[in-house]
């Protein structure tokens, strides 16, 4: 009885120490488990903050490299660089708002030792190109000691010169195409066309002259004649702009102001332009630095976008209205 009893009872306690081990065991992998996903957890966190401080530390470096001082990153001084590229609107890069925002950059900078118009341009809006050149004027009042120049590229022409003439010179290729000193206003007319396919235009109007220049509309003589003096008016703003600009400079010529055009070398013979250099050999050999920084301002696309839009939906109206007519310094 004593072998079968201490049996017995010897038996459970095997069985209950396996128990417990299998339930230490149990235990020490939940632990180790815990340990090791903490500290891959801790790794991940560590990874992602260091990233985040590279990422923190990169856009602090680029941030200090558009305020610092121009003349702490170029000791000797730079030339600024504003292009005016492509059409002269409201909705383009080369509007009244990008330009004279980057003219002003361009002559607060400390470092700047002379400003640079890099133009390539077929002209545009007559009002943009004015604002641009109040401006430039009003700038080279202010900064005296700053000078303005004024190189052409392929193409100077119209509503581009109209912004170069403002320059204190201007520079252009033998190649360039420079003047094209006139405005002008385009349309058509659909009158015939009505009349072939027999159909009739109604035109509502409260005022007598408000359908003038409509395209399915002939033109009368008095909207005609009207339109002519608006014109000429324009024509002789750029004419009074161009001589402003340029002075004596000009040469006696009729033909500079009839909206003819010439190349660079033609230009400087008339005086339109003051000798051949492009972009480079201006900062180098005129101002007398060898670094350039641009200044332009382009607009976002998004606020592009939203603009065209808009302006596309006035554009729209305006058709419907029947104005017809598009100005333009080109």
């Amino acid at each position: 009885m004593t072998d079968a009893s201490e049996r017995s009872r010897s038996t459970p306690r095997r069985a209950e120490g396996e128990d417990v081990s299998w339930e230490r065991q149990l235990v020490e992998r939940l632990v180790l488990g815990n340990v090791t996903e903490q500290r891959r957890s801790r790794r991940w966190r560590l990874f992602f903050k260091g990233l985040l401080f590279v990422y923190l530390f990169a856009v602090l470096a680029l941030w200090a490299v558009d305020h610092l001082p121009s003349a702490a990153l170029h000791a000797g001084g730079h030339a600024a660089v504003v292009q005016v590229d492509g059409l002269i609107s409201s909705e383009t890069d080369a509007s009244a708002k990008n330009v004279v925002q980057s003219l002003r950059d361009a002559f607060e900078d400390k470092g700047t030792k002379g400003v640079i118009l890099q133009i390539n341009s077929p002209g545009g809006s007559p009002v943009q190109a004015a604002i641009i050149n109040d401006e430039i004027r009003r700038l080279r009042d202010k900064y005296k000691k700053v000078p303005v120049y004024a190189v052409i590229e392929d193409l100077g022409a119209s509503g581009g010169y109209y912004i170069a003439v403002a320059a204190d010179k201007i520079y252009v290729n033998r190649s360039s195409i420079v003047g094209s000193i006139g405005v002008l206003m385009n349309g058509f007319g659909f009158v015939q066309t009505l009349e072939k396919l027999g159909v009739e235009r109604r035109l509502m109007t409260a005022g007598d002259h408000k359908g003038i220049f409509d395209p399915f509309s002939p033109v009368a003589e008095f909207d005609r004649d009207y339109l002519k003096r608006v014109l000429d008016e324009l024509h002789q703003s750029f004419i009074t702009a161009v001589k402003a600009g340029r002075g004596n400079r000009l040469k006696e010529d009729p033909q500079i102001f009839s909206g003819l055009f010439w190349t660079g070398e033609e230009s400087v013979e008339l005086g339109l332009a003051d000798g051949f250099g492009d972009l480079g050999y201006v900062a180098r050999d005129v101002i007398g630095v060898e670094t350039t920084m641009d200044f332009t301002k382009k607009e976002d696309v998004w606020e592009r976008l939203a603009a065209r839009v808009g302006t596309g939906a006035a554009q729209v109206l305006a058709r419907i209205a029947g104005w017809g007519g598009a100005l333009d310094l080109r």
